[in-house]
C-alpha cells in the first residue's frame, strides 16, 4: 500500500529525506501524516522518524541548506525547516522509564521498537519517501476499520502517560467508526486508570478537551466518558446530556468547542482546565445567559453575534426547546443596533451613581422591548 499527496511530493520534503538516506540513514514519515493520508484526511504536520541521532540529523540538514531548530533535542527531536515547511525529525526511541506524565527514553536503531512505544496502532504506521507504507505492528487493519486500539497492552500504555485516556476518547470521536462502538479493552483500561488523570497538568487536560470537543460529533465519546466515570475526573459536575442535542442543532454551523464546553456545565473551570482569559470569559458569558429570557436580538446586542448564536443553541439544547423563527437574522439585527439613549441625554439632571442606575434601567427596558423602544419612550 502506498500513500500520496502534495505534502509528500513537496520538493523540500523529498530533498530532506534524500539527504538523510544518502548519508546512510532511514527517513520514514510517521504518525498523523501517514494516518491521515491513508484516510484521505488533510495532513497538517509532517513527522519523520529516523535512526540518525539528533546531532547527526542537524548536521545533515544544515549541510543540505536547511534551517534547524532544536525543539526537543533531549527527547530526540529537531525541527527542520525545508522550503518554509517545518518537519519534526525524531530519532527512533524506546521507553526506559515512565511516571504517567513523562518518559525517559533511549535512542534505538529499530523501527519496531519505536512503533511499540506509540499510543495507538493507527499512529504506529510509517511510510518511506516514495509513499510505501511500513506497518511494524499490524495496525493497518485497525486504521481501515477505524478502530482506535492501544498498542500492545492498553493498561501499560496508559500508565506510561495518563493523558492517553483522553486521547483515546478524542481519537474515537475523530477517527473511530461510530457504528462499531469503542474498543472494549481500551475502555476498561481507561476506567481502571482514571485516577491517574488527577496527576496531569491543567494545561494538558485543557488542550486535549479542546481537541475532543472540536470533533465533528464528540457527543458519543463524551457520553461514554461519563458512563465510565472519566468525565467526572476531568470536569466534576459536568452533565453530558445536552451535548448530543446541541450537536444536532448545530447542523450547518461550524463546531465551536467553547460552546460545547459551556453546555457541559461543571464546577470551576479555572480549577480543572487551563483556558485563556478570552476563552474562559466567552464560556462564562454563554453559561450566564442560557437561563435568561433575553430575545435573540437582545443577546446579539449584549454579546455580539457569535456568542449570541452560542447562547441560543445551548438554551435550546439544555431546555429542550425549539429555536424561534428567524432567530439568526434577529441576532444580526441586535449586533448592529445602538442603544438610542446616552448619558448626555440624562445630564445634568442626573450625575454619578444615579446616572449609572438610570442608564441600566433604560437599557433593561430597551432589551425587554426586543430593541424596539424608541428614545422618547425610554426617556419618559
Amino acid at each position: 500500500m502506498k500513500i500520496s499527496g502534495d505534502w509528500i511530493a513537496e520538493p523540500g520534503t523529498q530533498k530532506l529525506c534524500k539527504a538523510l538516506e544518502d548519508a546512510g540513514y532511514r527517513a520514514l514519515f510517521v504518525g498523523g501524516c501517514v494516518r491521515n493520508a491513508l484516510l484521505g484526511v488533510a495532513v497538517a504536520d509532517i513527522d519523520i522518524a529516523s535512526d540518525a541521532l539528533p546531532e547527526t540529523v542537524s548536521n545533515i540538514a544544515e549541510k543540505a541548506g536547511f534551517r534547524v531548530v532544536p525543539t526537543g533535542i533531549d527527547h530526540g527531536t529537531v525541527t527542520v525547516i525545508a522550503n518554509g515547511i517545518p518537519h519534526e525529525v525524531t530519532t527512533f526511541r524506546r521507553d526506559v522509564e515512565t511516571d504517567g506524565r513523562r518518559a525517559v527514553v533511549a535512542f534505538s536503531q529499530d523501527v519496531a521498537e519505536d512503533a511499540a512505544r506509540r499510543d495507538f496502532t493507527m499512529n504506529a504506521l510509517y511510510a518511506d519517501a516514495t509513499g510505501h507504507v511500513i506497518d511494524p505492528l499490524g495496525g493497518l487493519p485497525d486504521l481501515i476499520a477505524r478502530r482506535v486500539r492501544f498498542v500492545g497492552e492498553a493498561d501499560a500504555r496508559i500508565r506510561e502517560d495518563y493523558l492517553r485516556i483522553l486521547r483515546f476518547f478524542r481519537f474515537h470521536a475523530v477517527y473511530g467508526d461510530p457504528d462499531a462502538g469503542i474498543d472494549a479493552d481500551g475502555l476498561a483500561a481507561c476506567a481502571a486508570n482514571s485516577d491517574g488523570i488527577a496527576g496531569l497538568s491543567r494545561e494538558r487536560i485543557g488542550a486535549e478537551m479542546r481537541k475532543l470537543l472540536a470533533a465533528k460529533d464528540p457527543a458519543p465519546s463524551v457520553a461514554i466518558m461519563a458512563q465510565a466515570g472519566i468525565l467526572a475526573q476531568v470536569l466534576p459536575g459536568a452533565d453530558h446530556r445536552a451535548l448530543a442535542p446541541l450537536v444536532h442543532l448545530e447542523a450547518g454551523l461550524s463546531p465551536r468547542w467553547q460552546r460545547r464546553l459551556a453546555v457541559l456545565g461543571g464546577e470551576d473551570l479555572t480549577e480543572h482546565l487551563r483556558l485563556s482569559r478570552a476563552d474562559l470569559g466567552s464560556i462564562l458569558r454563554i453559561r450566564d445567559e442560557i437561563g435568561t429570557t433575553l430575545s435573540p436580538a437582545a443577546l446579539g446586542w449584549k454579546l455580539g453575534q457569535q456568542e449570541a448564536i452560542d447562547v441560543m443553541l445551548c438554551r435550546a439544547a439544555v431546555l429542550e426547546m425549539t429555536l424561534p423563527p428567524d432567530w439568526q437574522p434577529h441576532i444580526a439585527r441586535g449586533a448592529q443596533a445602538n442603544l438610542p439613549v446616552s448619558a448626555a441625554d440624562l445630564m445634568p439632571a442626573l450625575q454619578g451613581a444615579a446616572l449609572g442606575a438610570k442608564l441600566k434601567e433604560i437599557e433593561a427596558r430597551w432589551l425587554g422591548s426586543d430593541l424596539t423602544a424608541a428614545r422618547d419612550e425610554l426617556l419618559r
